[in-house]
């Protein structure tokens, strides 16, 4: 069976700008290609998951999602790095822009949809795979189907470990400065 890391997008892989309703709005982090390279040269597979709930909000349509999408691989590739997948949820249980996507899926994180897709898909042994994130929801994803979490304190990590940690029911397995320290500490030691 495969191991994966698990790699929420903006906040994580790329700056977070609240929704990107615009290709141009979209940057990786300066250090997320050596991030990349690096579970690249693992044993891991590299998968980003993340929510798009500005699809069912009505803020954009799904294709400005693929389109940043592709732009990501495109950087990576610039640098020497690939995602294995993409993996995205466009729904929310409460939105009201678009109704096509207002639903209560199965794959917005936290819930574990997009990492049973990517399991089946890859043949993953998810105990032995990883989930980064700046919000407590990814560590909980990772919980949700026993992974180890991991909390980055770019994007909204930093205010949510200062000051919402008193009211998390669960703690990650490790807190790192950005997705560079993580993927370092995953890759040297498991």
């Amino acid at each position: 069976m495969n191991k994966a890391i698990f790699m929420d997008r903006d906040g994580t892989l790329s700056h977070e700008v609240g929704y990107v309703n615009h290709i141009s709005r979209f940057r990786l982090y300066s250090f997320t290609p050596e991030a990349i390279r690096l579970i690249n040269k693992s044993e891991y597979l590299a998968i980003c998951v993340t929510n798009q709930a500005g699809v069912a909000r009505g803020y954009f349509e799904e294709s400005l999602v693929k389109e940043v999408h592709r732009k990501m691989q495109e950087d990576l590739k610039k640098e020497g790095a690939y995602l294995d997948d993409i993996f995205y949820c466009p729904h929310h249980p409460t939105a009201n822009g678009n109704p096509e996507f207002t639903i209560d899926c199965n794959c917005r994180k936290p819930k574990p949809g997009m990492l049973l897709e990517a399991a089946e898909k890859y043949n993953i042994d998810l105990t032995k795979s990883f989930v980064i994130g700046d919000k407590i929801s990814d560590v909980k994803l990772a919980k949700n189907v026993g992974a180890k979490g991991i909390m980055v304190l770019t994007g909204y990590g930093r205010g949510e470990y200062e000051y919402q940690r008193k009211d998390w029911d669960i703690e990650p397995d490790y807190i790192a400065e950005n997705v560079l320290e993580a993927v370092k500490w995953i890759t040297q030691n498991f």
